[in-house]
């Protein structure tokens, strides 16, 4: 799409598991042509590296020694978003049950969230057009100067049953105690925690349909770059 003289703008759109976010982000991105970017993919691919090195999860010192040594790569088309490291196409295996498992331990160590939020800010930077990232602590960390900050909920049930769709029939009463579970290590790490930001808008997609999540969110970018 052609923006011409359009002001790039930032979006963060932040929120737990289930509530739409990527669907949602990568929709606007491209209804507006705007640049992607997953954050949480970034998490997963540098515990997928993790997992795959035998770097002890459990231990907080061992996972910061070793934050800075994995390339990861992310393109910001939000047609076909992809995620490499080391040169190694890995969008597929960090959305195993093992990673997912896993990533809310490596993604609380301090020096994790360093090195990724770099990686976060300098794609924003370069983003031309302007950049929808979707994440966990964007609006209150990573970029706390978006020009529109979105926080997407919805109840615990419906996340789960969204996800357990997207998991091929997964259990949903499983899915939802996991959810709650990660909701909780997100809310309650010491660096970064999950949060609303005091100037986000607050979107509840509980009783809304995928459409409905996109349309609305478009419209705040939409007044946001109208100067309204």
């Amino acid at each position: 799409m052609e923006n011409g003289a359009v002001k790039p703008v930032i979006v963060a759109i932040d929120g737990p598991s289930g509530t739409g976010k990527s669907s949602t982000s990568k929709a606007v991105a491209e209804r507006l042509g705007l640049s992607y970017l997953d954050t949480g993919a970034q998490y997963r691919a540098i515990t997928w590296w993790m997992v795959n090195n035998g770097i002890d999860l459990t231990d907080p010192t061992a996972v910061a020694a070793v934050a800075g040594k994995p390339e990861i790569v992310s393109g910001t088309d939000p047609v076909k978003p992809t995620i490499t490291v080391d040169g190694v196409d890995v969008s597929g295996p960090i959305r195993t049950e093992e990673v997912t498992s896993k990533v809310s331990a490596v993604s609380a160590v301090p020096e994790v969230r360093t090195r990724i939020s770099e990686l976060q800010r300098s794609l924003a930077r370069a983003a031309a057009a302007g950049i929808v990232v979707e994440g966990r602590d964007i609006g209150t960390t990573v970029l706390p100067d978006a020009d529109l900050k979105v926080f997407l909920t919805a109840s615990p049930q419906a996340r789960a049953a969204r996800r357990s769709g997207e998991l091929k029939g997964a259990d949903v009463n499983a899915t939802r105690e996991a959810l709650v579970k990660r909701d909780a290590a997100d809310s309650t790490r010491k660096t970064s925690p999950l949060a609303k930001a005091g100037d986000a808008i607050e979107v509840d997609t509980t009783e809304l349909t995928l459409a409905q999540v996109i349309e609305c969110v478009v419209a705040l970018v939409e007044e946001k770059r109208a100067g309204k």
